[in-house]
């Protein structure tokens, strides 16, 4: 296969869509953006669009005849040359069973009709650095075999860069204040050294562990980026149906990690946390259902140090609270939700937390 031009500014975006009005109000949004775009009424033509070069996105609507958006799916991250190509759903169904169904087979997102064209370019351009960011790694592996010490230690930079990128753009989507992810990190490691001097976990806890907890705890719900902005940002509570939407990010975030195919200390760690971090101690948390010490402790003192941070930064729906307050609200859930022993400590050094 041909492949195209692949910095994101030079972008070719690969639409599917049997009806001809959805397929031109596409069209526009794309090639307003900046970039090209490749049209097909169904996904057996769109197969034959991609023999002839490949796209850095592809947006299907689901409902097609010949072969629908889930096939398509399904045949591109079956094959080798396109299983990295970012799928993006389009439909006007927005059952929580279709959305979680499309995660389930590969695809990155999923947009409701009818289009909000700032949201099309929002979710466009997130996937497009992400494609872009995936092709640098995949270049970055290649180029091991020329000099395996160096390219190393920048492949696990680019790798941190990226994922820290995209860490950043799922904060701003949670509309998290600026300084969310350092104050996010400092509270982290405070705690881990705290936890390290302590008799109940100096045996468990190393240096390394601190290090690595600090590097690894911003990207904790990277997975918000496969999450619909208008869930993430809803001022209200959320109902049955978006709540497993936004569930739905601890997996979102594991897999997008767990698809760099990276075997050290920090991608285990992160994937620990950002898999666990919403497990409670009493058992009651989610994906898993894990309770007390099952839940990785990476995961524990990120899920603490995260509340906390939300806690005390201004939201549209709320002043931020005072560094008191928010721990007596802490308080009322320790024994649902935190380890006891961690919590203890996380209040002794409260004073360190920013």
């Amino acid at each position: 296969m041909k492949g195209y031009e692949k910095n994101t500014g030079n972008a070719i975006v690969l639409i599917v869509d049997d009806v001809e009005i959805n397929r031109e109000i596409l069209d526009g949004i794309i090639k307003d953006m900046g970039y090209s775009t490749v049209l097909a009424e169904n996904g057996a033509q769109a197969l034959e669009r991609i023999r002839e070069g490949l796209p850095n996105l592809v947006l299907t609507d689901i409902s097609m005849p010949e072969m629908d958006g889930y096939e398509l799916c399904s045949a591109l991250k079956a094959n080798v040359e396109t299983r990295d190509i970012p799928i993006i759903f389009i439909s006007a169904f927005d059952a929580t069973e279709d959305i979680v169904k499309g995660f389930g087979i590969g695809g990155g997102d999923y947009i409701t009709k009818p289009f909000i064209p700032e949201l099309v370019r929002a979710r466009v351009k997130v996937h497009l650095k992400l494609y872009e960011a995936t092709l640098q790694v995949r270049e970055a592996n290649r180029r091991l075999q020329v000099s395996v010490k160096e390219q190393l230690k920048q492949m696990e930079q680019e790798r941190k860069d990226m994922l820290y990128a995209l860490a950043g753009v799922a904060a701003e989507y949670s509309s998290h204040g600026k300084d969310y992810i350092e104050r996010m990190r400092h509270n982290c490691r405070v705690l881990a050294q705290s936890m390290q001097i302590s008799p109940l976990f100096d045996d468990v806890i190393s240096d390394s562990f601190v290090d690595v907890v600090e590097l690894a705890a911003p990207l904790c719900d990277i997975g918000n980026i496969g999450v619909p902005q208008d869930i993430l940002q809803k001022k209200g509570a959320l109902d049955q149906e978006e709540q497993a939407v936004m569930r739905e990010h601890t997996r979102i975030g594991t897999k997008l990690l767990k698809d760099l195919k990276v075997n050290n200390e920090f991608m285990q760690i992160s994937m620990d946390l950002t898999h666990y971090h919403h497990e409670s101690w009493d058992g009651s948390g989610y994906p898993e259902g894990k309770k007390g010490n099952e839940i990785p402790l990476a995961a524990q003192i990120v899920a603490m140090s995260s509340i906390f941070c939300a806690l005390t930064e201004d939201r549209s729906f709320r002043n931020s609270y005072s560094r008191e307050e928010a721990l007596d609200i802490m308080r009322q859930e320790q024994e649902q939700k935190f380890n006891p022993d961690v919590f203890n400590i996380f209040c002794k050094v409260a004073r360190q937390l920013r």
